[in-house]
């Protein structure tokens, strides 16, 4: 019985963490992997938030920048803006996803939910309206340039579905970039 517990609470916290909602679209890692980089630094200063401005932009610069720098020194990567090899920017752009329409859902029917003799089926209506509409979406393109050439030589967009767009949630958003940034840059090779 004790194993079976287990076993449920392990499928369910892996079911947890692939509903993230955390999206990353790293590009091959050729390019970056024969530069046999060790040293790097941030392409541009953190953002001044001289007035305490609670947008988003300033609450995620400083939250992403550790992240990143945690993540690659994770991989023995060093921040050292003398002896930098390539530098790490990032954009930060909202944008829009459509939602699925109820025919090309795989788990909502096409057909009317009311059938004669049987009841609403109110699952299959809360997931035509959960999954159809726009969603907006917050993203972050992190870009490694080699610091001679001032060429990109690999990139990662990460995106994640926003679930309250008129709150700013500052734990979540820290967990969220922490999670998409370890994703991200997990198909980076260790430091040479």
């Amino acid at each position: 019985m004790r194993i079976i517990t287990t076993l449920a609470t392990l499928l369910l916290t892996l079911a947890v963490v692939a509903c993230s909602g955390i999206e990353t679209r790293p590009a091959p890692i050729d390019s970056f992997a024969a530069g046999n980089y060790k040293y790097y630094r941030w392409r541009s200063d953190p953002l001044p938030n001289t007035a305490n401005s609670q947008d988003p932009m300033y609450i995620m610069d400083p939250i992403l920048r550790r992240a990143v720098d945690a993540e690659l020194g994770k991989k023995g990567y060093v921040l050292d803006n003398e002896r930098a090899q390539f530098s790490v920017d990032y954009i930060y752009a909202s944008g829009l996803r459509m939602g699925e329409r109820s025919a090309e859902a795989y788990n909502i029917t096409p057909y009317p939910s009311v059938n004669p003799n049987q009841q609403v089926n109110q699952a299959v209506v809360d997931n035509a309206y959960a999954l159809g509409g726009v969603k907006e979406t917050s993203n972050i393109g992190l870009q490694f340039n080699d610091a001679t050439t001032k060429k990109e030589v690999w990139h990662v967009i990460i995106t994640k579905i926003v679930e309250n767009v008129n709150k700013v949630d500052k734990q979540e958003m820290r967990s969220s970039i922490q999670e998409g940034v370890h994703d991200a840059l997990k198909t980076l090779p260790p430091a040479k």
